[in-house]
C-alpha cells in the first residue's frame, strides 16, 4: 500500500454478495506490540474466507491510525487477531470505545487477552487478561451453550490442541461463558478449576466474544474451529448475548452479562514464546 493510502479507500465496493449491504465491512486488526505469533497470516487467510461467505468487504490491517470515526462507521465488526501489548493512542481508543457504544461489534481471539492492559473500558470488553501458558497439548473443552451459533456446531466435549492461556481471573460472573477448559485433561491449567475458554457479552451498548484458541497455524485451518469463528461472527453481526437457558448444562454456570467490574491495576506478564 502506497504511503499515506487508506485501507479502507474503497471499502463501499460492491462485495458482490446479496447477504449483506455492499457497505458493510469487517475489520481485521493485528498489531504487535510484543509477542507476535507465527500464525497471524494464517488467521488473516481464514477470517478473509469467512468473511467472504458472509458477504463482507474485507480490511485487513496492522494500521492504527484506521481507528477513526469515519472509517469505523462503516465496520460491522472489529476482530482484534492475535494483538499485543499495547496498540492504540488514546484518540484511537477514544474512537473505538465510541464505536463499541453505537453499536459496534468485537471479536477477540487469542492473544487479545494479552493486549492493551492499562485501557479500563478495554479490560471490561475482553472479560480477562492473559496471565500464563504450559506448553501447547491438547485439552478437552466442555461446551456450555449447546446452542449458541459459536458452539452449535460443536460437540459436546470437543478435544483440540492449541496453546491454553491461563487469566488472570475467571470472567464467569461478568460474561455468558460458552466454552471451558477440563483442566483435568491437560497439565498446567491453573484456574482451580473454573477455566473459560470462550465468552460472550453486551458491554456499553455493544457486543463483545472472546475465544481463547488460534495460537497455533493449524487452528486456522481446522475445520471446527472455522466454523466457531464464523458461528462467532454470526452471532456478532445478528444476536444478542441472551442464551437460551435450555441449552445450558448448568444454568447457573452462564453468569451474568455486563460490563465488567474494574479491579486493580492488572500486572503485564512478560511473554518469552
Amino acid at each position: 500500500m502506497a504511503e499515506g493510502a487508506s485501507p479502507f479507500k474503497h471499502l463501499r465496493q460492491d462485495t458482490g454478495s446479496s447477504s449483506v449491504a455492499a457497505a458493510d465491512s469487517m475489520l481485521i486488526f493485528s498489531k504487535t506490540a510484543g509477542f507476535r505469533h507465527d500464525s497471524i497470516a494464517e488467521g488473516i487467510m481464514c477470517f478473509r474466507e469467512l468473511g467472504a461467505e458472509l458477504g463482507l468487504k474485507i480490511i485487513a490491517t496492522e494500521d492504527a491510525s484506521v481507528f477513526n470515526s469515519k472509517n469505523l462507521s462503516s465496520v460491522r465488526v472489529v476482530i482484534f487477531l492475535n494483538t499485543t501489548g499495547d496498540i492504540l493512542n488514546a484518540v484511537e481508543e477514544a474512537a473505538f470505545e465510541s464505536y463499541i457504544r453505537n453499536g459496534g461489534a468485537w471479536l477477540g481471539v487469542h492473544a487479545a487477552a494479552d493486549t492493551e492492559y492499562e485501557w479500563e473500558f478495554y479490560k471490561g470488553l475482553v472479560g480477562a487478561y492473559f496471565k500464563s501458558h504450559p506448553a501447547i497439548q491438547p485439552a478437552r473443552i466442555n461446551i456450555e451453550i449447546k446452542d449458541h451459533p459459536s458452539t452449535r456446531m460443536l460437540p459436546g466435549l470437543w478435544n483440540r490442541t492449541d496453546e491454553w492461556y491461563t487469566y488472570t481471573l475467571s470472567p464467569r460472573d461478568d460474561v455468558t461463558v460458552l466454552a471451558s477448559l477440563d483442566e483435568d485433561s491437560f497439565s498446567g491449567g491453573g484456574m482451580n478449576g473454573d477455566h473459560p475458554i470462550a465468552w460472550c457479552h453486551e458491554y456499553e451498548g455493544g457486543r463483545a466474544l472472546y475465544t481463547g484458541g488460534g495460537h497455533t497455524k493449524e487452528s486456522y485451518r481446522e475445520p471446527k474451529f472455522r466454523a466457531h469463528l464464523k458461528g462467532s461472527l454470526e452471532w456478532l453481526l445478528t444476536a444478542d448475548a441472551s442464551p437460551d437457558p435450555d441449552s445450558t448444562a448448568d444454568p447457573e454456570s452462564t453468569g451474568s452479562k455486563g460490563p465488567a467490574e474494574k479491579g486493580p491495576a492488572v500486572e503485564v506478564p512478560t511473554r518469552t514464546n
